[in-house]
């Protein structure tokens, strides 16, 4: 059933409906319209001739424009329900078929809009997230597909070796580890690529709200304490209290976790760690710096890019999404990220933040 069969079966009544109120207010109209004309004549000494004639091409005028009004009513109709109606079953129609790029083009160029208007925006909101969420899907098989071939692999390996009847306990655990190890990368780099894609991809996101960024940054760091206090790493935190921040408090929480995992993680044996907050004109800026093995300006150039791993002798030690999705991030929230490292010279991240949320 096409768009227009569609426009006419849901609104046959209506049609029959505006037919019968017509007759209905001619009648009415009619019968107001003679007795006014009786009235006159008891009160204004009208001929009884001149009456009938005054009924007569009353009555015809009468029906003239009601029919004039009908013709106009029907014209409007038309502009205004049934072209947008079927404009909005012709875009479902496709999408039924499989298409997501169907899309409603706006009613009105200007202001002020209608009901329809709000309709075909909606629309194409739901279109737009529908093809992120289809991206989402392809994307993570392909991605998937490609970044687990080593974890898997080594599993595969790292299993086969433990059932070697001549293998020694030592061994079996040695391996165990590294089953568990392997695993555990392939749990944590699905959960960033489905992170990352999310946000590559969704237009919707949540409402900003505010909250106490000095505290999100003071529990970031506490996170991780155990892990900086087993590298004798010092922990300089330059935070003032009670800092404000309108914004995606739960998008920002990844940002702290992700780039202080990373200054954990690269920062030798009795290091230095500095978290910075302070409010400047642009807004609120935030820096996480390290001395630990620094990058060359060819890594800094990429280390954004979703896979990339610039130090291969610490690819055992994540999957190159975790940067990504922090530049992502500061990206939805309309922020700026940049870095400034050098090789033996450690790296230091500064996030600057808006203090006006925007749309």
């Amino acid at each position: 059933m096409g768009a227009n069969e569609d426009y006419q079966k849901i609104s046959g009544f209506r049609s029959l409906f505006s037919v019968k109120s017509m007759i209905l207010q001619v009648l009415r109209n009619f019968f107001l319209f003679t007795a006014i004309l009786g009235l006159l004549h008891r009160i204004g000494n009208v001929e009884i001739g001149d009456l009938h004639s005054y009924v007569f091409f009353g009555t015809i005028s009468l029906i003239i424009f009601s029919a004039f009004l009908t013709l106009m009513d029907a014209w409007k109709r038309k502009r205004d329900v049934k072209i947008p109606v079927l404009k909005i079953l012709k875009a479902t129609e496709e999408v039924t078929a499989g298409n997501l790029d169907a899309k409603i083009e706006p009613f009105h160029d200007d202001t002020p809009q209608n009901e329809f208007d709000l309709i075909a925006d909606n629309f194409n909101i739901m279109m737009k997230e529908l093809r992120g969420m289809e991206t989402l899907r392809t994307d993570f098989i392909s991605n998937v597909s490609h970044e687990m071939k080593t974890p898997l692999s080594n599993i595969s390996n790292y299993a086969t070796l433990m059932q070697m009847p001549d293998i020694s306990e030592e061994k079996r655990i040695e391996y165990a580890r590294q089953v568990a190890e392997s695993a555990r990368r392939m749990s944590s780099m699905i959960t960033n690529i489905l992170k990352l894609n999310k946000l590559e991809n969704q237009a919707i996101f949540p409402e900003q709200t505010e909250f106490n960024l000095s505290e999100q940054l003071v529990q970031s760091i506490l996170h991780y304490e155990s892990a900086w206090e087993d590298k004798n790493i010092e922990m300089d935190a330059d935070i003032p209290d009670q800092i404000t921040c309108r914004s995606d408090e739960e998008l920002l929480g990844l940002v702290w976790n992700n780039l202080l995992s990373n200054a954990v993680k690269f920062t030798p044996e009795g290091g230095r760690i500095q978290v910075q907050l302070r409010q400047i004109d642009a807004g609120l800026q935030v820096v996480v710096a390290d001395n630990g093995c620094g990058m060359d300006e060819e890594t800094c150039s990429h280390i954004f890019e979703k896979f990339y791993q610039g130090d291969t002798s610490h690819a055992t030690h994540g999957n190159g999404l975790g940067l990504a999705l922090v530049k992502r991030i500061i990206d939805i929230l309309h922020g700026t990220i940049t870095v400034d490292s050098a090789p033996g010279k450690g790296s230091r991240f500064t996030i600057t933040l808006p203090l006006q949320p925007q749309k």
